[in-house]
């Protein structure tokens, strides 16, 4: 049973990063076809990071009142496919906004749904997270090389059908997704006000979005970037899936490195790490060697720094909050600091270029490692496990 469990989880989220894989490294370059500028990207863009701060909330909520996760999954799956459909028609500015806004409502919350779905499901078989979640990652990767080398040779264009595939198989995987059994937890009776307000949360929360902002910057501007260097869509798929790669191994790791260094530790190296790689991106695009060092540093960008903080957000927020602490960790970390990242990213991008802008944005994981440094104290036993109200 758990086997198949499993199976079902992982096929998901590969399916699921799928879309992610053939969306992020390319959807900048289908705008800039349509002749969007770079500050216009950057807010289309941004419109994923910031439905997350508020559609995941309202699906997390409505997760946690139904004790329903797989239906809600549905749903947002559904709308998703019905947006995307959308886009075929959507040109200029003013149609692109509304059908990116509607499309992502719904895809941004299909995620924290499904993370705390799967959390829920974990809790009571002794899975590890990140070995799912690696299926994921491995998604990504073919997504990436594949579409590189389609777009070199069929055009552009012939990303929208691509993804609207992957809309349809998304749908229709959600239906293989089973309910879990959410066992109360003793502090169920602590409102979700009274753990989010705690100095250690607001920390994590502060810490997560500074180093999500300078992802934001990566996310919507990398493969723009690299083509304006001269690098062929083949070569930015193969760039990106080196990060994801580096990501997957990390993933296959996380719980020997978790059972060996405290979370913070862990958190507090992938920010340091992160700094390096930004930092790398705006000072050597034109080093082929040194760009793929910095995207083997996506291991820890992301990679670890990702896996750390959700263990850390499932200790926080336990029992009925789980699919609202996800919820509030997409929409704070993924929403605004993405947000930040893609808007200012894009005007940065226009006025100061590519190399400054990748600069700027190696300095929001540096605060970041000042304010979990700092801010971020974690009791002995939830360091690795139990958490603070276990």
């Amino acid at each position: 049973m758990h086997t198949q469990l499993h199976h079902r989880l992982s096929r998901f989220y590969f399916i699921y990063y799928f879309f992610v894989g053939a969306f992020v490294p390319y959807w900048g370059l289908y705008l800039q076809s349509e002749q969007f500028s770079a500050a216009d990207i950057g807010i289309l863009m941004s419109l994923f990071q910031i439905s997350r701060i508020f559609a995941p909330n309202f699906w997390g909520w409505l997760a946690d009142h139904t004790g329903k996760r797989a239906q809600w999954i549905r749903l947002t799956a559904l709308l998703g496919l019905c947006g995307f459909v959308a886009v075929f028609w959507a040109h200029g500015f003013f149609w692109m906004f509304f059908v990116m806004a509607a499309l992502s409502l719904f895809t941004s919350s299909t995620l924290p749904l499904a993370e705390s779905l799967t959390l829920a499901h974990l809790a009571t078989t002794n899975g590890y997270y990140s070995r799912i979640r690696m299926w994921g990652s491995l998604g990504f990767i073919v997504a990436a090389v594949l579409l590189g080398y389609l777009i070199d040779i069929t055009g552009i264009a012939s990303l929208l059908w691509f993804l609207l595939i992957v809309q349809i198989s998304l749908f229709a995987l959600s239906f293989t997704l089973p309910e879990p059994k959410v066992a109360p937890h003793e502090h169920d009776h602590f409102s979700i006000w009274q753990v989010i307000k705690q100095p250690n949360v607001i920390a994590l929360l502060v810490g997560c979005s500074l180093m999500v902002t300078a992802h934001g910057v990566l996310y919507n501007f990398y493969s723009i970037y690299l083509s304006e260097h001269g690098y062929s869509k083949g070569a930015i798929g193969l760039l990106w899936s080196v990060g994801v790669i580096c990501e997957i191994a990390i993933f296959m790791l996380m719980p020997k490195i978790m059972a060996r260094f405290s979370l913070k530790a862990i958190l507090l190296t992938s920010l340091v790490l992160a700094v390096i790689r930004f930092a790398l991106i705006g000072v050597s695009v034109d080093n082929l060697w040194m760009i793929i060092l910095a995207q083997t540093l996506h291991a820890a960008t992301f990679g670890s720094f990702h896996a750390a903080s959700v263990e850390v957000i499932t200790q926080f927020f336990k029992g009925r909050h789980q699919a609202k602490g996800q919820a509030i960790y997409n929409s704070v970390a993924y929403g605004v600091g993405g947000a930040i990242g893609g808007i200012a990213g894009g005007y940065s991008l226009q006025y100061l270029g590519g190399q400054q802008t990748f600069l700027l944005a190696a300095a929001f994981p540096l605060l970041g490692l000042a304010v979990i440094g700092f801010g971020l104290k974690l009791s002995q036993k939830n360091q690795v496990s139990g958490g603070m109200f276990g």
